[in-house]
């Protein structure tokens, strides 16, 4: 210390600090172990008033050995204490909902307290919120412009009832793999539709051309259910080498993805979970059943003209 200038001495003072060439030394000035090794120690540790009167701390404060957390903290202003919880092998929606059992069936809150979740939890459900809102506004996207594409409400809704089905393969996978739903498999799920629905208007669009080559599917004397389904069957023939050139493609492009074990791995996995199974299902739905549910709409058109 005396080595020190008085600047620094004065930074000693007010910082509790002190400077020995470029190295900092923290200053803790304590009393001896015989006056702080037990509460009654504490109690007769003199004290100094303004007044020049000694007295004892125990005359001014009570002094007792109570259990607490080591470090006070608040949050909004309240005390609060966290409570770390590290979820393996369970996805953390539901680790939080059995925590909040537990809480309501064991623990009695006193006025005052509250318990609340945050983490990767409180993050998931603000995730949520914004795909409450993206997916509707996604599938209104999507009707929007299968209408536009095609100038049918019958067509466009057959296109956006068929992304259900669609998406059963994706969910088939997550489950094989284990993996739970989160935000990352939601985009996949996202990015499946899209591709489910491309797949539908590919597909649509063939139909519509094979039944336009056949002009005697477009009179009512000379419609017959027979015409119209090996007009369906060519169109839908046409589709089935593009489309597993396709499917094999985006397979093989995900597979690196899914199998990765880099950095960021374990989200790109789940974003490319859903649209792996969901490539068995999606091209299955539109060769087989769009074609099918498009001979019922052309049947329906046919009986409407007929009356």
């Amino acid at each position: 210390m005396s080595s020190c200038s008085s600047l620094q001495q004065s930074e000693v003072l007010w910082w509790g600090e002190t400077v020995e060439g470029v190295a900092r030394y923290p200053i803790n000035i304590r009393y001896p172990q015989d006056y702080r090794n037990s509460p009654q120690a504490l109690k007769q540790m003199p004290i100094l008033t303004p007044m020049k009167q000694q007295i004892t701390l125990g005359d001014v404060a009570d002094i007792n050995v109570v259990s607490g957390p080591t470090m006070l903290k608040t949050e909004n202003a309240r005390p609060a204490s966290w409570i770390y919880v590290d979820a393996r092998g369970r996805d953390m929606v539901s680790v939080v909902n059995d925590i909040k059992t537990a809480i309501s069936e064991k623990v009695k809150l006193r006025p005052g307290t509250s318990v609340a979740f945050s983490g990767q939890f409180e993050l998931l459900e603000h995730a949520n919120k914004k795909l409450k809102l993206m997916v509707p506004m996604t599938v209104m996207i999507i009707f929007i412009l299968l209408y536009l594409a095609f100038r049918r409400v019958d067509e466009a809704l057959l296109i956006l009832m068929s992304l259900p089905f669609a998406l059963v393969g994706g969910i088939w996978f997550l489950y094989w793999q284990g993996f739970h739903m989160s935000v990352a498999t939601g985009t996949g799920f996202i990015a499946l539709a899209g591709v489910a629905a491309e797949f539908g208007v590919v597909m649509l669009m063939y139909l519509r051309h094979a039944i336009e080559a056949h002009p005697e599917l477009s009179r009512k004397e000379t419609f017959t259910p027979e015409g119209l389904d090996e007009a369906l069957y060519h169109g839908a023939v046409l589709r089935v080498r593009p489309k597993a050139m396709t499917v094999a493609v985006i397979i093989a492009g995900l597979l690196p993805i899914l199998w990765g074990t880099g950095a960021g791995s374990e989200v790109m996995s789940r974003i490319a979970a859903p649209m792996i199974g969901g490539m068995i299902t999606a091209p299955l739905l539109s060769l087989f059943i769009i074609p099918a549910a498009y001979k019922l709409i052309w049947l329906r058109r046919h009986k409407k003209s007929v009356s």
